[in-house]
């Protein structure tokens, strides 16, 4: 059996984490869905994070798989996800990554499993972790006519001005997402690394005003190998919640997208946020596919 080690960095240089990058767009192209998610490969380009680990699986010289260890919320298990290049599957390299990422959070561990890929809910299974959490990948076309958003009396909208609104956006991000630290603990660093990537699109990102106050966002995104545009982020100051902010800026975003000519949108909710999903699915939205997340019963 060839030789397997898996080495453990805070940093990656630049020529290992493009190795990383092809490794998991290869296992993407072969599995129709990223095995990292948009946040995990930024954390890979973007040089070395507080609370983030990568851990390397070689099988011989080659990379065969990798795996991520992110600690960045206070209170759940350190989250990871973990991917195998599919030529080297079948050998044990993903039960030994899952093994290496149990021993290293000390079996405190959530893992996704995105898409439901079935390789990884088995081993999920294998590993003693239970599900626990459902995120849905709701998608809509946008052939058919989009009503005209309503705003609360006394806002106003306009877009994003990357520089001058990017320290009040992060503070109402904060408020918005208190209870959701995936997105309520983005800094300064994480909103400049998704500004410096090519789909980033000012014009895309609506702010909602009152007065001079930012009060809500509808950050939108277009993925051009789907052609597809992506309610990114949506989210309303407390003061401002059930008011009707958040489907009028949902609204704006959508015809923003397609005004793109784009043929469809996508965005991800949580299962169990039945208001949310209430909401999407009266504007047209259904669920396309579901992602899993597993953790240790310790």
């Amino acid at each position: 059996m060839t030789d397997r080690r898996i080495d453990t960095l805070t940093d990656l240089p630049a020529d290992t984490a493009q190795a990383v990058l092809d490794l998991i767009a290869g296992a993407a192209a072969a599995d129709g869905q990223p095995a990292v998610s948009e946040q995990g490969r930024l954390h890979v380009r973007g040089g070395g994070r507080e609370g983030v680990r990568h851990l390397l699986l070689y099988s011989g010289d080659e990379l065969a798989g990798y795996g991520q260890i992110e600690e960045s919320d206070p209170v759940e298990a350190p989250a990871a996800e973990f991917v195998v290049r599919p030529e080297h599957r079948l050998h044990g390299h993903g039960r030994a990554l899952g093994d290496t990422l149990l021993a290293a959070t000390g079996r405190r561990l959530r893992v996704w499993a995105h898409g439901g890929h079935p390789a990884a809910r088995h081993l999920s299974v294998l590993l003693g972790l239970k599900l626990f959490r459902e995120l849905r990948q709701l998608r809509m076309p946008l052939d058919g006519p989009l009503p005209e958003p309503v705003l609360p009396e006394g806002v106003t909208v306009r877009a994003f001005r990357p520089g001058q609104d990017d320290a009040d956006w992060l503070a109402l991000n904060a408020a918005a997402f208190a209870h959701h630290p995936e997105q309520g603990s983005l800094t300064q660093r994480d909103l400049a690394d998704r500004m410096a990537e090519p789909w980033f699109d000012p014009a895309g990102f609506f702010l909602a005003f009152r007065g001079s106050a930012l009060v809500g966002f509808h950050w939108t995104k277009v993925h051009a190998d789907l052609g597809l545009g992506e309610v990114y982020v949506v989210g309303v100051a407390p003061t401002e919640q059930g008011n009707g902010l958040g489907r009028a800026l949902t609204t704006i975003g959508l015809r923003h997208l397609a005004a793109r000519g784009l043929p469809g949108v996508l965005l991800y909710v949580d299962a169990d946020n039945p208001a949310a999903l209430s909401v999407y699915e009266r504007l047209g939205f259904s669920t396309y596919e579901v992602d899993l997340m597993y953790r240790s019963e310790t």
